[in-house]
Formats: structure tokens, C-alpha cells, sequence
């Protein structure tokens, strides 16, 4: 469907678009894609181009932060809106593209992307807080709109003291094709991780767990890149409790070939300290695959539609989910997979988020009432 405001122009200006940095990465471009089938002009500005020609496949044109002017200079000369879209904080590329949003002034919306998020704030704290006071919060003040994937990371702009409306919009999520076609009731069971190997990302707890639940006949697989070395860490911990026969290592994965990871995992487990949305726990429910994950991540829904488990942080309520949901029959499994399935397909489309976020640019340019899923208190 064609969009009634095509002069607009969306900016979108983010660091990388290797899927090794997160899932911004893969989100981003998808979100441009969709925007672009309206009718509106997108265009994404990296830091590296070279970085997401590589990595990355989108319809949208990727240019170079530094052409960010140009393209405003000829936005304004042909009469169009352009509105600069940022994806993330405190990195040179982000706080270039707020800098040019205030010298041309330009509508201007900030998708922290987590990164605001208490955990992710205090990681590196010093460094942080310097930026912050710097310049970080005065990019945020001086943006018309911020955006969060979900009321938890709402909450947290306000904690820091940031006003401005916030437009409350989840990422989407590709449905799959290829599904789970029937309850397998394999003798060996898969638990499956699939993120960076990250700190945040709380596998010492799941070692820990699973040292404690040592359910037999079950194997674990760790996929993922590995950043800032944290895999010795963590095979360290499993050697420890002599647990080397029970996970395995896949590495970093393709986006082509997670689904067949996604499709043949009997349990997907994200033990996380901090997600603003958790991009990979939505591919696992689209995939039919049911999910236990923390309170770190926006997920409630998970036991709303019984799909899962929504724990707190830490050893001992993993060890009680991961003892539950191993106990559960692969029929029951298969069961809160379907249902996992179902929440993603109605809540998570793609097409109904992009005319979301059309509807706060519009917003931006034009004032009025601004759209359900912003709140400006």
C-alpha cells in the first residue's frame, strides 16, 4: 500500500549493519524495507558501508554518515520532509546525525536500542557517565520523539529524567516457512542459545543451572559470535562442573541457517541480564519453539499466552524453569510452540509496524494529536 505523504524522507543513521553487533543490525534495515513499500523515501547512513554491503542485503540505498548533509541539502531544495531516524547512542555515528538534526533542524527520533537500559548503562559505567554528561543527554533532550520496543525501556528514559514523548513500537518479526511440522519425540533433546556470547547475556547462570538440573538425555547449543572473549569464560565454567559432553559450540550463524536451529531446538533459553526487546526470542516463538527467558527482557507474554517461562535473574529460578520445562512431555512442548507461533504472527508484523512508525513521522512533521502508541507523560 502506498503511503499519501511521499514527499517524506526517513534518514535512518546507524553504526553497523553486521549481524555480528546485535540485533539492530538485522531489525534496522528491515524496518527501512517496509517503510520504503509505502512509498516514502529511506535511505541508511553507516559508518562503514562496506560493513553492511557485506553482511547485510537491503532494497534501501546505504550511504556514508558523512553524505548525511548533502542528502538533507537536497531534500530541502526539492521540497521534501526529511525526519532523522537514529539507531542507538553514545557512538560518534549517532551523535553526528543528532548534531545535523539540530544545525538544520530537522524532526529528530532516537531508538536507544537497549542501550539506555540499567544494565547496559552501567556496563563500562565511567565511560558512560562521561559521554552522558558530554553530550549523550543533550542529543536525547533535544530529539522530538525517542522510541522503545516495549513499555519496560519507556520506563527506563523516564528513570533518567528524559521528557520527551515516547513512541512504544515492538520490532517485527519474519515469520518462517519452514516450521515444526509435528512433535519429534527424539530421544536426545535439544536446549538451544542463540545471541552473542556476551556478558549480558547470562550463560555463566545457565552452566550454573545446569549443573544443578543435569537432566540426562538433553544437550545444549551455544550459537553465537563471540565478543570480548567471554566464550573462555564460559568454557571454563562448564569444564568446572564437567559438563563438556553437554554443550556443544555452533559458532556464529548465518541468518539462513538459524531457522533450522530454531526448528530443531526443543527448548530456546535466554538466561539475559538486559534486552530492550530480544529480537531472538521472537524468532524462536515464530519458529514454534517455546522460550524461557528473565525479566531482563520485555516478555511477560510469555506466560500470558503460554508460550513459556518469564523468570527473575539469577541461578535458582532458571534451575526451576529449566526442571519444568524439561518435564514436560514433547506433545506439551510442541503445544506452547504453537502457541508461540500464533502470538507473533497476530502482534509482531512487520506491515503493521512500519505504518506505526509512519504515523509518529507524521507526527513529528505535523503536530495534532499524536498516535495511540505514543505517550508524552
Amino acid at each position: 500500500m502506498k503511503n499519501e505523504y511521499s514527499p517524506i524522507v526517513v534518514l535512518m543513521a546507524i553504526n553497523s549493519l553486521d549481524p555480528t553487533t546485535g540485533g539492530p543490525a538485522r531489525s534496522v534495515p528491515r524496518l527501512s524495507e517496509e517503510i520504503a513499500r509505502t512509498g516514502l523515501g529511506v535511505t541508511l547512513f553507516v559508518k562503514d558501508i562496506r560493513t553492511g554491503t557485506t553482511s547485510t542485503t537491503t532494497s534501501c540505498p546505504i550511504q556514508l554518515i558523512s553524505q548525511l548533509t548533502a542528502v538533507i541539502q537536497k531534500s530541502n531544495e526539492r521540497t521534501k520532509h526529511p525526519i532523522i531516524h537514529n539507531h542507538g547512542i553514545w557512538l560518534p555515528i549517532n551523535h553526528r546525525a543528532a548534531a545535523i538534526a539540530q544545525r538544520y533542524n530537522i524532526p529528530h527520533i532516537i531508538s536507544p536500542r537497549g542501550m539506555l537500559e540499567p544494565w547496559a548503562f552501567n556496563f563500562n559505567k565511567w565511560k558512560k557517565k562521561l559521554a552522558w554528561l558530554m553530550y549523550q543527554r543533550r542529543d536525547l533532550q533535544t530529539a522530538k520523539a525517542l522510541h522503545a520496543t516495549a513499555p519496560q525501556e519507556a520506563e527506563s528514559f523516564r528513570q533518567l529524567g528524559l521528557r520527551a514523548p515516547i513512541a512504544i513500537i515492538p520490532n517485527g518479526v519474519n515469520l518462517p516457512k519452514q516450521i515444526k511440522p509435528s512433535f519429534v519425540n527424539n530421544k536426545m533433546k535439544k536446549a538451544l542459545f542463540l545471541s552473542r556470547i556476551h556478558q549480558k547475556k547470562g550463560l555463566i547462570n545457565l552452566v550454573q543451572a545446569w549443573a544443578k538440573v543435569s537432566p540426562p538425555n538433553w544437550q545444549v547449543i551455544i550459537a553465537g559470535p563471540d565478543e570480548s572473549s567471554h566464550k573462555q569464560e564460559v568454557e571454563k565454567e562448564i569444564a568446572h562442573f564437567g559438563l563438556t559432553e553437554s554443550f556443544s559450540f555452533a559458532g556464529p550463524i548465518k541468518d539462513n541457517d538459524k531457522w533450522t536451529l530454531y526448528n530443531e531446538a526443543d527448548l530456546f533459553i535466554l538466561p539475559t541480564f538486559s534486552e530492550n526487546f530480544g529480537i531472538v526470542i521472537a524468532e524462536a516463538l515464530a519458529s514454534g519453539t517455546p522460550v524461557i527467558t528473565t525479566k531482563g527482557a520485555p516478555w511477560a507474554e510469555l506466560e500470558e499466552h503460554n508460550c513459556g517461562w518469564w523468570i527473575d535473574t539469577g541461578v535458582e529460578p532458571l534451575v526451576q524453569a529449566i526442571t519444568e520445562a524439561i518435564s514436560l512431555s514433547s506433545e506439551t512442548r510442541f503445544a506452547m510452540g504453537k502457541c508461540g507461533r500464533t502470538l507473533i504472527s497476530e502482534k509482531y508484523s512487520w506491515d503493521t509496524i512500519a505504518q506505526d512508525m509512519i504515523a509518529v513521522y507524521e507526527w513529528m512533521l505535523h503536530d495534532g494529536t499524536p498516535p495511540q502508541c505514543v505517550i508524552v507523560d
